[in-house]
């Protein structure tokens, strides 16, 4: 609606939107639901995010951290492969079949969709940012392009089937890198969950969510906000009906900037101005 800077492969690619919601008259989608008078428990299937970066590579940042220190010469590196899960590698590997991946240019939306690009930096610089890491200036680095296009992917049946296990002990969106050095010698570790995972080596806890808000935030919610929102969720449980629009986050008007983006709603006009057409008539055009 603000304009599209994600890339077309979304409605494209095997496993896009096209695929998937124009998949004939007969095609079937099954949504689980809790039965009835069964507790409402998703929310414990869902996992921390650490890194601003499609959750596939979570697992892989952390161990591209820990390879990253045994390299001084990234121009000594010949090839390195990602064995990974039937999902990692077709749909941020190199099995998506998308050159976008591999573009110095790309938007943020791409590159953090790209494990080629995401291993690549977090193996050179041990960290994870999700401004810096993105950056236009960082994405083409020579010596980062060099060693991007050296990664690829391959699926291994081992870690899709984890991928998919139902058993959360057992369930996994890791893999295994292999570096090979020009010399001839051979990197290689995996990693199958997370560090923040609640299986992990370091399972995030409350202070380390307060820490990830306060980054995002920084710069852009004012700090005597960030400390007001905070205090109330911590009372979250004693919140009343009437205080929960205590949990909107307040910024001064003057800090909000409208989108100048040409969408397919607003034709040309400020987003104040327009009528959104009824979805029947925008499913109709």
């Amino acid at each position: 609606m603000m304009g599209e800077t994600a890339p077309a492969p979304i409605y494209e690619g095997e496993d896009g939107v096209i695929a998937w919601m124009l998949d004939g008259k007969n095609a079937q989608y099954h949504v689980p639901l809790p039965a009835q008078g069964e507790a409402k428990r998703a929310i414990l299937s869902s996992f921390t995010k650490e890194h601003s970066a499609e959750y596939q590579s979570q697992a892989l940042i952390d161990l591209a951290f820990k390879m990253g220190r045994k390299i001084s010469d990234w121009d000594a590196v010949e090839d390195i492969l990602i064995e990974t899960s039937h999902h990692t590698h077709y749909v941020i590997g190199t099995g998506a079949n998308d050159p976008q991946k591999f573009d110095p240019h790309a938007s943020r939306e791409t590159l953090d969709h790209s494990i080629m690009y995401i291993v690549a930096v977090a193996l050179q610089d041990g960290a994870w940012h999700h401004e810096r890491s993105y950056a236009p200036e960082r994405a083409r680095r020579e010596d980062t392009v060099r060693l991007w296009r050296k990664i690829h992917t391959v699926e291994k049946p081992e870690w899709t089937e984890r991928y998919h296990d139902a058993n959360p002990d057992r369930k996994a969106f890791g893999g295994r890198i292999i570096i090979r050095m020009k010399d001839g010698s051979v990197l290689e570790d995996e990693l199958a969950v997370a560090n923040a995972h609640t299986l992990g080596a370091t399972p995030w806890q409350r202070t380390d969510y307060i820490r990830k808000f306060r980054t995002l935030s920084e710069g852009i919610v004012p700090q005597e906000e960030v400390r007001r929102f905070l205090d109330v969720v911590q009372k979250l449980p004693q919140l009343q009906a009437g205080e929960l629009h205590m949990l909107e986050l307040q910024l001064p008007a003057a800090s909000l900037q409208q989108s100048k983006a040409e969408g397919i709603f607003n034709f040309g006009q400020s987003r104040t101005e327009v009528d959104v057409p009824k979805p029947s008539a925008v499913l109709a055009s």
